[in-house]
């Protein structure tokens, strides 16, 4: 998938980052609305996709397949593909197939569509929102800028790239040079792992994860600090508390689907650093500074009236 943020806009189409987690149903509902010509799928998420794939209305164009297959799977753990599947090829025979000097398709303006991402449909149903290459570019420069990433960090994947793109992050990591470490599983064990054995410097989480690590069997704190973005709900001052006692590094902000990002953060100050853990840790769960590239953000009422900068008015 992280590939697959170039290679798309860059063949001239739009990306489509859906959520595997969820079920065929709502899958089926997601790929008819936006379209799709082309699915890439995983060989794990096969037989979900031909699911929502078989709920398609009558005279509905199906998508084409590129199967993604992957090597460090054992064989009891590959599905059989069916017969009648319409594969039109494997992904690492696409590559093999592919022109090397084929130049790259840029868009004719900077407001033409680079994803659709679609919103997680918690409060109600999965709302579309397209993006275009200028919002991206922007927001992933912010996210950079915002969180101080330098050049060659070196980069977990714990949050999904279908939340928004990754929060930008495929794209920001790149421009700097950094390092993608991706794992199938995301747990404890395998986070702390990998974050040993591949000097992990930078990670975004949301809040479960972070709790989850917390909440891990583990004394001894990590040898070198690892720097968490972490969004959504404010995490509880104690997670936050033992998180800093690990070695985790965590800034919090807050963005949505619709915003491509975070857009609002916890702007440190210097002098914070002296207060007691559980005060910093209460200051680290506020958000509400503006990045760099936004223009305007504002909390309002019911008529469209700035509420008062109280932390309590809603």
């Amino acid at each position: 998938m992280y590939e697959l943020h170039f290679a798309v806009p860059m063949s001239g189409a739009i990306l489509n980052n859906l959520n595997f987690r969820l079920d065929h149903k709502s899958l089926s509902v997601l790929l008819t609305h936006s379209e799709s010509k082309l699915i890439f799928v995983d060989i794990l998420s096969l037989s979900l996709t031909l699911n929502a794939l078989s709920l398609f209305p009558k005279n509905t164009q199906i998508p084409e397949l590129v199967l993604i297959n992957d090597d460090t799977l054992a064989p009891h753990q590959i599905p059989s593909t069916p017969r009648n599947v319409n594969v039109i090829n494997t992904y690492e025979g696409l590559i093999t197939e592919g022109d090397p000097n084929f130049k790259w398709i840029r868009p004719e303006s900077e407001w033409d569509p680079i994803t659709l991402n679609y919103t997680s449909g918690t409060t109600s149903s999965p709302k579309g929102v397209v993006h275009c290459h200028r919002a991206t570019f922007i927001v992933s420069l912010d996210s950079l800028i915002d969180w101080s990433v330098p050049v060659q960090p070196v980069y977990l994947w714990t949050l999904p790239m279908f939340h928004s793109n990754g929060w930008s992050y495929p794209w920001g990591i790149a421009a700097v040079g950094g390092t993608n470490i991706c794992a199938r599983r995301v747990d404890a064990p395998t986070i702390y792992r990998l974050i040993e054995s591949h000097g992990v410097t930078h990670m975004c989480a949301a809040p479960v994860v972070l709790n989850m690590l917390s909440c891990f069997n583990r004394t001894e704190p990590l040898k070198k600090p690892v720097h968490v973005l972490t969004g959504g709900s404010s995490p509880p001052a104690t997670i936050l508390c033992r998180a800093e006692s690990l070695g985790f590094d965590v800034c919090h902000g807050y963005g949505m689907t619709e915003t491509c990002g975070v857009v609002v953060s916890c702007a440190w100050k210097r002098e914070w650093n002296k207060f007691p853990a559980t005060e910093r840790a209460r200051m680290k769960v506020r958000q509400g500074v503006r990045k760099v590239g936004v223009a305007e953000v504002d909390v309002v009422g019911p008529t469209g009236e700035s509420v008062k900068r109280d932390g309590v008015t809603v």
